[in-house]
Parts: structure tokens; C-alpha cells; sequence
């Protein structure tokens, strides 16, 4: 049998310490972006009052806005990914969504920040993939889940410090009801925190000229049109929905109580804004970290141990040991006992965000690996991002019917997307392991 061209040896790889270099660059970036997709969570309360908004609108901004664009724009990005410069996309995507960020800072009224919060989306769009495909191509097969989940910690580096800085720059601008700067003339504090987050990735882009393009990796190479992907995700529709619909629960989870738990803070505790960024910021951004990394590490390790399933295993494992501390936040008293429970379940909430876009590089072919991506992210942010924060809203405004009850709203979101997302990993680990089969006997 000729081997498997799918998998060339390790030697053929770029250098391991130029492969990291790049892991780095991309981790960067995504940092970036969920600066500028999460610093919205920490200001709704003046960004509620000037644009005299509710829950749910504002949910809209954090979540759903985004992430629709983000989703249906993510599939052509994917299609670009497979066939032309995957760096000069992040690039231009880069200065997209850090152009759109900032003009967060110049909006006037809702729609206006609605519109600019669907373009932050297109921007973003292009990153992942495209990064997903880089990566694949930058390192061998036993080493992959590690290296996608270094990456994925730039959403929970991101994410800890948008909240981190954000809360720093709120007590900062906040020392100033109004703002004179030169151009756009007197600006809120909340407007100034946008300025602040959005220029810096417009000049930071030009770091992806320091990636390499490697070769495309497997036997076939040629991109191919977006139906011969979908016909593939169909042929193997048991792997790819328990696979997609299971890890976008635990999106959907994850999101709306990032969105929502400095709320809850501020409005069942007492905090300032400024004080849970700083705290949220640095779980997120220590723990959540070392969540995923591990996570990725703890699927490699099970992989060496012939475990073919150890992505989606590592997935199942982490949604079920979540609950104790998961279903604890939002039923203790004391705001630091709180506290320290939400840093306990933000590791293992973290933990399946590296390995799930490792298992959909393990099960699609080479030239379709970045429309799969794509397809993954589609389902991934418009069911966790784009209905997550909503979700918990909805329930605070028209079943509890009161802003302090923020509490049991994301109890009963987060609760019930786990018990679903159990189920269906746990349905998926058999098909996961025949679908990669599959794919390598085709490649051989």
C-alpha cells in the first residue's frame, strides 16, 4: 500500500521553531479580535442609557449583529482559504473589523452601531479558517490539537483582556463626562474605550508579512466548489452534526455567560463594572487559557494512547465535569465564594474550543479543510455568539420579568445547553472514529 500523502513526514514540516513563530502571529491577531468583540460586555450600562436601549436590544449588539455577518461571511472566506493568500486575507480582515471597531466610537444612535457591529463581523470572518488552514499545513498530524489550541487561546486571552483593560480604561475615561478630541469633537467615555481598542490592530496587520505561505498539505490540493464540501458533510452528516451542534451548545453556553456574568455581578453583588472586568479579565484570561491548552494537550495525550476519538472525547468529558461549579455561581451568597467557583468552571469551559476545530481538520479532506472550518464556525457562532447572549436576555425580560433575576437566566441557559451537548458528543464518538477511517483509506 503507498502511504498515506496526506500525512507527510515530520521532517518535510516547516521548522518546528518558525511553525510556533506563526502559531504566535495568529494568536495575536485573534487576540485582537475578541478584544473587539467582547468590549462590548463590559458597557452596557452607558451604552443602555445613551441610546436608551433594553436587555435584548443590547444583546442584539453583543451578540446576534456580529455574529450573523460573522457566520454567513465566514463560508466565502473559507472558499478564499482553500485557493488563494491565506495571510493577505487575516490581513485585510485585520483591518477591516479593527477600522469597524473604531468607528464603534462615532455612533450616534442604534442603528449606526448595529450596522458597525455587522462590519466588525465581515472582518473577523476571515481570520479562522483561513488560520485553521495554516496551521494543519505548519505541523504534523500528532501535533495539531496542541497547536490549534494555542492558537484558540486568543479568545480567552482576548476575551480576559478586553475585560481587564476595559476595566482599567473605564475608571480612566470615566474620570470625564465628556471627552473633546480632535475631529469627532465631544465623545462619551464608553465612545473613547472604542478609539482606544480598534486603531492599534489597523497598523498591528502588518505583521501577518512576516507568515509564510507553506505548501497545502494532502493529496489533493485544488480547491473545490462549496457543494462537493457540502455533498462530503452530508456523506458524514452523524459525525458532522454531533460534532458541530454539540460543540456550538457549549458555545452557546460559554457565550452567554460571558456576555451576561459581568451583569450579574454588577447588578446581584453590587460590583462596579470596573471592579469584575479586572477580576473576570484575569480568570478569563489565566484560566481560560490554561483550560484550552490543556485541553488540547489532554486530547494529544489520549491520541498517543490510540484513543482516535480523543477530540470529541475531550469535548464530553469537559461538558459533564463542568456542572458542580457551572450550576454553583449564580446560587452562593457571597460574591467571592462566586467568584472563585466561576474560576473553577471557566477552566473546563474553555477546555473544548482548541480540540473542536482539531477534530474537523482530522475528518475533512485537505482541500476542502477550510470551507469545513467555515462550515463549523457558521454553526458554532451563529447558535453560541449570535443566540447565546440572547437567549439570557430573553429570559430575563420576558420570563422572570426582572433585571436582578440575571442570575437564574443564565442558570437555566447554561444547564440546559450542557445536558443537550452531553448527549450529542456522546452520540458522535463512533461516527468520529469511522469518518476518519474513511478519510484515510480514500487518501491511501
Amino acid at each position: 500500500m503507498p502511504p498515506d500523502s496526506s500525512k507527510p513526514p515530520e521532517q518535510d514540516y516547516p521548522s518546528p521553531r518558525y511553525a510556533w513563530y506563526v502559531v504566535g502571529v495568529l494568536t495575536l491577531v485573534y487576540v485582537f479580535s475578541f478584544i473587539d468583540r467582547q468590549i462590548l460586555n463590559l458597557l452596557v450600562r452607558p451604552i443602555r442609557r445613551d441610546l436608551q436601549i433594553s436587555d435584548t436590544e443590547m444583546s442584539l449588539l453583543m451578540g446576534f449583529s456580529f455574529a450573523i455577518f460573522y457566520t454567513f461571511f465566514g463560508i466565502p472566506m473559507g472558499r478564499i482559504a482553500d485557493s488563494k493568500s491565506r495571510r493577505g486575507l487575516i490581513a485585510a480582515g485585520f483591518i477591516f473589523w479593527s477600522a469597524m471597531t473604531a468607528g464603534c466610537g462615532v455612533a450616534r444612535n442604534y442603528i449606526q452601531m448595529l450596522l458597525l457591529r455587522m462590519g466588525v463581523g465581515v472582518g473577523e470572518a476571515a481570520l479562522s479558517p483561513a488560520a485553521y488552514s495554516l496551521i494543519t499545513d505548519y505541523f504534523p498530524p500528532k501535533r495539531l490539537a496542541t497547536a490549534i489550541s494555542v492558537y484558540s487561546m486568543g479568545i480567552y486571552i482576548g476575551t480576559g483582556m478586553a475585560y481587564l483593560l476595559g476595566g482599567t480604561v473605564i475608571a480612566f475615561a470615566s474620570e470625564q463626562e465628556l471627552w473633546q478630541l480632535p475631529i469627532v469633537g465631544a465623545t462619551r467615555p464608553w465612545q473613547v474605550i472604542f478609539f482606544m481598542v480598534g486603531l492599534p490592530g489597523v497598523l498591528l496587520a502588518a505583521l501577518m508579512l512576516s507568515v509564510r505561505e507553506p505548501v497545502r498539505r494532502g493529496r489533493h490540493t485544488k480547491p473545490v466548489p462549496l457543494r462537493e464540501t457540502v455533498n462530503y458533510w452530508l456523506a458524514h452528516k452523524r459525525t458532522f452534526l454531533s460534532h458541530n451542534i454539540g460543540f456550538a451548545l457549549l458555545s452557546f453556553s460559554s457565550y452567554g455567560a460571558t456576555a451576561w456574568v459581568p451583569t450579574f455581578f454588577v447588578r446581584v453583588h453590587g460590583w462596579s463594572a470596573s471592579e469584575i472586568g479586572i477580576w473576570y479579565g484575569a480568570i478569563i484570561g489565566v484560566l481560560g487559557t490554561f483550560g484550552i491548552v490543556a485541553g488540547g494537550r489532554f486530547a494529544d495525550w489520549l491520541a498517543d494512547r490510540g484513543h482516535r476519538d480523543s477530540t470529541m472525547r475531550v469535548g464530553l468529558i469537559v461538558s459533564v465535569v463542568w456542572f458542580p461549579a457551572g450550576i454553583g455561581i449564580y446560587l452562593v451568597d457571597n460574591a467571592w465564594v462566586a467568584i472563585a467557583i466561576l474560576a473553577v468552571a471557566q477552566v473546563f469551559t474553555s477546555a473544548p474550543f482548541g480540540v473542536a476545530p482539531a477534530a474537523i481538520q482530522q475528518i475533512a479532506p485537505a482541500n476542502m479543510r477550510g470551507q469545513a472550518s467555515a462550515i463549523y464556525l457558521f454553526v458554532i457562532n451563529l447558535i453560541g455568539l449570535g443566540v447565546g447572549p440572547t437567549a439570557v436576555a430573553l429570559v430575563t425580560d420576558y420570563v422572570f420579568r426582572n433585571d436582578n433575576m440575571v442570575g437564574y437566566s443564565l442558570l437555566a441557559v447554561t444547564v440546559a445547553a450542557h445536558v443537550i451537548s452531553s448527549l450529542l458528543l456522546w452520540s458522535g464518538l463512533k461516527p468520529f472514529v469511522a469518518s476518519r477511517a474513511a478519510l484515510a483509506a480514500s487518501a491511501a
